[in-house]
């Protein structure tokens, strides 16, 4: 998802609440815009329409702490909230904004994660019925491609494990040390989940929750940290980042915020 007023793309949790709306809603459309943002580009929000809430870290100094030198001072961090809405709640956008966009072709889509995954340069190693990152080898290990059901699997689970290999100490530093079981190792297939689902979207792949096995220790791992979510969607997107700049992709603008239309 992206803001239809500056062109920037929404990072980390605001994706996932982006996404959520708009599967919930059936928008078709990856563009938002804020409510006066809508105006200002000449159109306006339909009548009646539901605003969608995303949200940005910030954070105050408390009143104790102002008289103290700017460097001791211990500012708190908070989170702020801005409401936008999907183009297709406007009326009167200029079309090169308001325009759906039509879907990849599947062979080009194919042909450009290939180009994609090559220019990353991971080692990567065919064979064997599974597919994991291996940390100590800093290697990928993946089935043959025919032995997945379709060729987006094959691609979206190399994804996955790509999103484990920026993890490396020499890339983005993650913990890859949990075992299966632990906090650790859930949040970090958290991470290569979502890591994966934004490339995917990126990469025009059709993607879809490949580790169903997972969901129980997701579930205990949100339960317990309350802030898990937000942490595994950054870091998520900081993956996905890299992985865009190794392979290519156009550069990531940085994170749209829609001023003015706060609540």
């Amino acid at each position: 998802p992206y803001n239809a007023a500056t062109q920037k793309r929404y990072r980390g949790i605001n994706v996932l609440i982006l996404w959520h709306a708009a599967m919930r809603r059936g928008y078709r459309s990856p563009a938002w815009v804020g409510y006066h943002q809508a105006q200002e580009l000449g159109g306006h929000v339909k009548r009646d329409e539901k605003s969608t809430s995303v949200v940005y870290g910030s954070t105050f100094v408390p009143k104790e702490e102002r008289g103290k030198p700017e460097e001791e001072q211990q500012r708190v961090p908070f989170l702020k909230r801005w409401i936008v809405f999907n183009v297709e709640q406007t009326a009167a956008l200029p079309d090169r904004l308001s325009r759906i966009p039509e879907p990849v072709p599947l062979s080009d889509a194919i042909a450009h994660v290939e180009a994609f995954l090559r220019a990353v340069g991971a080692q990567v190693h065919h064979g064997g019925d599974r597919a994991c990152y291996l940390p100590a080898l800093d290697s990928i290990a993946l089935p043959e491609p025919n032995a997945f059901e379709s060729a987006p699997h094959y691609y979206a689970t190399s994804l996955h494990e790509h999103v484990h290999w920026t993890g490396h100490q020499s890339r983005l530093d993650r913990d890859l040390s949990g075992r299966f079981g632990t906090a650790a190792y859930a949040a970090e297939e958290l991470v290569a989940e979502l890591g994966a689902a934004y490339l995917c979207a990126q990469l025009s792949i059709p993607g879809r929750l490949r580790h169903a096995e997972y969901l129980g220790s997701w579930v205990k791992l949100l339960r317990d940290n309350q802030r898990a979510v937000f942490t595994a969607a950054a870091r998520a997107t900081d993956a996905a980042t890299y992985l865009s700049d190794q392979g290519g992709l156009a550069p990531e603008p940085e994170e749209a915020q829609d001023e003015g239309d706060e609540p």
